[in-house]
């Protein structure tokens, strides 16, 4: 399977969150290696929509055992677990 287009992604995930958790407000900044939980970006009900946003967009499934912060606390670790599931 192509590998994804990175940037694309990052910034696909990065208006999903200013647009579903600041309500587009993009004058909040954070990094994409800040976990989203400490930074009180999202909470655990954030993470279920984040889910149906990757699986709909990405068209990968989400198993009860990746929803961990490996997998989905940041922007970096997102990208990364979205590659790992398109290859």
């Amino acid at each position: 399977m192509a590998a994804i287009d990175q940037a694309t992604v990052r910034q696909e995930i990065r208006a999903f969150i200013y647009e579903t958790y600041f309500f587009g407000d993009e004058s909040e900044q954070f990094e994409d290696t800040d976990s989203f939980m400490e930074q009180g970006i999202i909470d655990s009900t954030g993470v279920l929509e984040l889910t149906s946003f990757l699986e709909e967009k990405y068209g990968v499934t989400v198993e009860d055992d990746e929803m961990v912060p490996a997998n989905l606390d940041s922007v970096a670790n997102l990208i990364s677990f979205i590659e790992r599931k398109k290859s």
